[in-house]
This record gives structure tokens, sequence and C-alpha cells, in this order.
């Protein structure tokens, strides 16, 4: 017999989940049989698998050791997470508490894996978690933390992290009710003149990773971007823009569809002029960076996060082209 008393990763879900995260190698079906036969209880009662676990409750399974430990995933190995941890440089954790934290990614890291031979942002938070001691092996077996928000490869800034699940679930309420504004810095050819709003639908393929704007009415996904200038320079501007939904390369076709290409965008872009740039200055990608967060207002257990601003200062490759 093996008892799992739900903590704050494994409370707030529903039984059946919590299961097959225990012992992913199990079928669903085995589950509900074990339910029906009292061999799984909750809180020494009979369970249906629908309850949603709250903390402090607790899970028996009236198994052979052996039948359990066959379910359960084979040990978790570290390695991969240390790994990304000393190796991924550069990235810094700007805020953190209990339940979540936010990390300024540079240019040129992944924010999850495309590959199982990758390393990426979320294998550097869970190295940096387990170093911090915050999450341990155990706990990695029932909740991973992970990465709440995704910005291309090439973008610098702000990602949000949930180190729990009660994290997890807020962050994910609130990116999809767009509940936190998302800023970001920019450098765009010509002359940004006003503040303006683009609206349009976006459609990808996925062969070339590119994406097109469409006519309503076509299959894709709405997007706006919210727009004004900074500060203005001979040939670009220095250009702030609220990402008021969020779609991959939104920003960078947008503004290259009104005629002001991101500067170091080759996707999208004018050619001619990152090629100046690129030899004068070395960029070799987009100069995009995620500056700043704000958040609504929250209640308790996220009310460190309340109307709560969180900011970082723009890149050295922004800094020289703004002298």
């Amino acid at each position: 017999m093996q008892e799992i008393r739900i903590g704050e990763n494994e409370g707030g879900q529903r039984m059946d989940k919590f299961l097959r995260k225990f012992m992913p190698l199990a079928p669903v079906s085995f589950f509900y049989k074990m339910l029906r036969k009292k061999n799984i209880t909750l809180n020494g009662k009979k369970a249906q698998g629908n309850e949603i676990l709250s903390i402090g409750d607790v899970v028996s399974f009236y198994l052979a050791d052996e039948t359990i430990g066959g379910f359960r995933q084979k040990e978790i190995k570290t390695a991969e997470y240390e790994k990304a941890y000393d190796s991924l440089e550069g990235i810094r954790v700007v805020y953190e508490d209990r339940h979540i934290l936010i990390m300024n990614k540079p240019s040129g890291i992944l924010s999850q894996k495309a590959d199982e031979r990758e390393l990426s942002l979320n294998e550097w938070m869970i190295g940096y978690l387990l170093r911090q001691k915050a999450v341990s092996i155990q706990q990695l077996a029932t909740y991973k933390p992970s990465v709440c928000n995704r910005l291309d490869r090439n973008t610098q800034g702000l990602v949000i992290g949930a180190k729990s699940l009660a994290g997890s679930q807020k962050m994910q309420e609130l990116i999809s009710s767009r509940g936190i504004r998302k800023f970001y810095r920019l450098f765009v050819k010509g002359q940004v003149a006003k503040e303006e709003t683009l609206e349009g639908f976006l459609q990808k393929d996925e062969q070339s990773n590119k994406v097109r704007l469409i006519r309503k009415g076509e299959t894709g996904s709405y997007i706006q971007t919210r727009y004004y200038p900074i500060r203005q320079f001979e040939d670009r501007t220095l250009v702030e823009a609220e990402l008021v939904t969020g779609k991959p390369h939104q920003i960078r076709l947008h503004m290259a569809s009104i005629g002001h290409p991101l500067l170091g965008d080759y996707k999208y872009g004018d050619r001619k002029w990152n090629d100046l740039y690129q030899k004068q200055y070395g960029i070799n990608s987009q100069l995009l960076c995620a500056c700043r967060l704000v958040f609504p207002e929250m209640e308790a257990p996220f009310e460190a996060l309340n109307e709560r601003t969180v900011e970082i200062s723009l890149p050295e490759e922004f800094q020289k082209l703004m002298k």
C-alpha cells in the first residue's frame, strides 16, 4: 500500500488526471477498474475519479509496489535540466514568488524546445528551480513547471513561467482572456509619426513557417496590434507596440504590411536595408524585445502581482542604435 498526500501542486485538479500523472504508463481503464474495486481510494472512501482534489487529501493505493512501479515513469533524470542551467547563458530571473517567475530570455534561445536534442528556456527554468531547491525530483513526477507564453527564438524579453499548478492555471487564464498587457520595443524602417491600431486575419503556412494576412471570412486568426513612435532617427523609428492578440510573427507581419518592416527581419523585411545594418552593426536577426508586462487586478494568492508592471531595459543592440 502507498499513500499520497495532496500538496499545492496536485490540488485543484481532477483525481483521474492526477492518477494519469502519477502512473503515466497505466491504461485509463486500469484506474477506473481500481477505483470501482476500491483499490484506489480518496480519503479512505470510494471515489469516481472526477473529484477535484484539495490540498491535504489522501489518495491511497492498495496495490503491490511492483504494480505501481511498473506503471510509473522511469526515474526522472535531471542531467538535461542541469545542462540547460549551466550552458544557456544570459537568462535572468526578474520576478519570482511562490507561484510564478518571470525571466528575461536573450535572443537565440528557444522558449520551448521543438526537438528532443535541443535545450530551451523551459529546461533552464526547471534546472534553476532544482538548484534553488524550490522543487524536488519527486515533485516533478506529478507537476513539471513550464513556461506559459512563448517568444520566437530571436526575440528577446519577458517570459512567464509557472512554478505551481495554481500559477499555471491562473497565467493560462489571464493569457487566454488577454488580461496581461504585453508591450514590445522594436526598430522599424522609415518614419512613424503617430499611434495606430492594426487589425486583420492571420494564416500560417506550417511548411515555410511564415504567416500572411488574409481577408475576413477565410480560415485564419484575428489579430490586433497597437503601436506608437518613441523616437525617430534618419531612416528608422523606435516604436513601442502592444500585442493585443498573441499570434506567431504578428508584429513582424503587421509592421511589414504597412511599409515599416522590423530592422533585422529577413523573413518579412527589407533585405537590402537589413544588409546595411548587418554590415555596420552586426545585426543578424529582428530587433524585437518583449520589454514590459502589465498585470490586472489580482486577488490572493496572487496579490503580489496586483496591477504590477514588470519591465526590463533594452538590450545592447538597441542601445547602440539610440546613440
